[in-house]
């Protein structure tokens, strides 16, 4: 049987929550709805869902909150985009910064969403399969470097700390969670940035090559991201998981 996506839906308007299941469900998903963190929380103990639809307005734990406990926990790897009903720019900024994989600004017609639905979904499923995937909140340890997952921080072998953009990290973090593998380009771009990449032009090669100077990665002999010709590149270290996060 051919696999059905399951579209979980968080949002505290009734109105919002019934038009949306209704029309995704005519176009062929599966929806659960949720009007907040409470029940979201409760279907995500007992089942498992392709995507979260996630409000940033809602009273009690917001979508910015619930989205960061998403990705700090056991659903760190399912999709999620964000609805706000904002047009403030720095809001989506922190949405993604929070893990979103998108994000679309009431008011907006349903077919958009369906179409966002799909295309996060499509780059989701990009990636190779049975790639390596780290545990949120380690210590990740690689050549002379660690990367603390907490704090977003580099540290070097004398104990520096090393700050990161957030699409630094993101990248870097993608590269970790898939040693030895070749990912392309436009892999790369979807898997960091998404939307951020529209709102900021910023090319893949470019934040590698950020990337290599934060590790003072020689661009002619790299020993960490090596580039492969016509396909991408590959994080060629090997990676251990150096400490537990101390809670």
């Amino acid at each position: 049987m051919d696999h059905i996506d399951h579209i979980l839906i968080v949002d505290d308007d009734r109105e919002i929550r019934d038009l949306l299941s209704n029309y995704l469900g005519k176009n062929g998903l599966r929806v659960t709805l949720a009007a907040g963190g409470r029940q979201m929380r409760a279907f995500l103990d007992t089942d498992r869902v392709d995507l979260i639809v996630l409000d940033i307005m809602m009273p009690g734990d917001d979508g910015l909150v619930l989205c960061r406990e998403l990705r700090s926990g056991r659903h760190k790897a399912t999709p999620v985009l964000m609805l706000t009903a904002r047009s403030d720019e720095t809001d989506r900024i922190v949405g993604l910064e929070m893990g979103a994989d998108d994000y679309l600004v009431k008011p907006f017609a349903a077919r958009e969403l369906l179409a966002r639905i799909k295309a996060v979904l499509r780059r989701t499923r990009m990636l190779p399969p049975n790639l390596q995937v780290t545990e949120a909140g380690r210590l990740l340890a690689f050549g002379t470097w660690q990367l603390d997952t907490t704090t977003r921080h580099l540290i070097d072998a004398t104990g520096t700390v090393v700050t990161l953009s957030g699409a630094e990290y993101r990248l870097l973090r993608v590269l970790l969670d898939h040693p030895q593998r070749v990912l392309s380009r436009d892999q790369l771009l979807n898997l960091t940035q998404g939307r951020e990449a529209e709102l900021f032009d910023r090319s893949i090669d470019l934040l590698v090559s950020r990337l290599r100077q934060r590790l003072k990665d020689d661009a002619r002999e790299p020993a960490y991201i090596k580039t492969v010709r016509s396909e991408g590149y590959v994080f060629a270290m090997p990676i251990t998981i150096a400490q537990a996060r101390e809670k």
